[in-house]
């Protein structure tokens, strides 16, 4: 059994060394870096110099929240709307389920900078298709780029389109997981759909759906190419920068890397204690 324990383990060796080399060395030490100061030649080691900047910065906290805003509002909204489409790609009444299962997975599967620019092009003010529907319907256009609740709302709207259809195909798998003879019964017993649905239906979700809002409130504690693309760097006057964007604009734009490491480690530390949290207040009573 021993032999056999350290013949896998000489196997594993080459991928080891390499996550070793590429993942672990980086994330150890972008954090020693964070302990330095980088502005300086050469770097000199100053443990309080860059985590102390980040409780005076007003453009941190600016980001933290619009980063922490993205999340109380897009995040709930598209695992419900996610809810929705997935009730519904599992309806046998549906026709063409397949094509409709494609069209709302679709988006993840376009580039990013293909459908940020579609984006910037269909609310646009002046010749955008949003700004004319509205005018259609008798509403004065809106300057989505200019304004800082517009562009807020135009990063969670794009946000909303890219992943509502990817978490919809998994809150799906979890609906056909789910027993047939148990709406059966339900069904005999006169409960109506409405209840089947609030009762039995999001209760045995309840696993999928606090998958997805992790991977949710992951993926926007590290939001950046809607911001950086859309609104243009964050814009207007930083209104819709978030931490993603600062961490890139501190470290690849001023060459500051000890400050955005410390950024790096906050939206880490931020994300694993939301999710915690979140984890904590939907666990199961014993």
């Amino acid at each position: 059994m021993r032999y056999r324990n350290a013949t896998a383990y000489r196997f594993l060796t080459p991928y080891l060394l390499i996550f070793a080399i590429f993942w672990i060395w980086p994330i150890i030490s972008s954090f020693l870096i964070s302990f330095q100061a980088t502005r300086t030649v050469p770097w000199r080691f100053a443990p309080t110099f860059n985590w102390g900047r980040l409780i005076g910065d007003p453009a941190f906290f600016n980001a933290l929240k619009n980063t922490l805003l993205i999340l109380v509002i897009q995040v709930p909204v598209m695992i419900s709307l996610a809810i929705v489409m997935a009730v519904l790609l599992n309806s046998p009444l549906l026709k063409a389920r397949g094509l409709y299962r494609f069209a709302f997975f679709a988006p993840v599967v376009v580039g990013e900078v293909a459908y940020s620019a579609v984006f910037r092009l269909m609310f646009s003010l002046d010749f955008g298709i949003v700004n004319k529907l509205l005018n259609s319907v008798g509403l004065p256009k809106v300057d989505w780029f200019s304004n800082v609740t517009p562009a807020m709302a135009l990063i969670m709207i794009a946000v909303t389109w890219r992943w509502a259809g990817y978490n919809a195909i998994i809150i799906l798998a979890g609906l056909q997981s789910i027993p047939e003879d148990v709406y059966e019964a339900a069904t005999l017993d006169r409960v109506s759909k409405v209840k089947q649905f609030f009762h039995i239906t999001l209760p045995l979700l309840k696993p999928v759906i606090v998958f997805c809002a992790v991977l949710s409130i992951i993926g926007t504690m590290q939001l950046f190419t809607e911001p950086f693309l859309i609104t243009e760097r964050g814009g207007p006057g930083g209104g819709t920068e978030t931490l993603g964007l600062l961490l890139y604009r501190q470290g690849f734009r001023s060459l500051n890397f000890g400050y955005a490491s410390a950024i790096a480690y906050t939206m880490a530390g931020l994300a694993i204690a939301i999710t915690l949290v979140q984890l904590w207040l939907t666990r199961e009573p014993k």
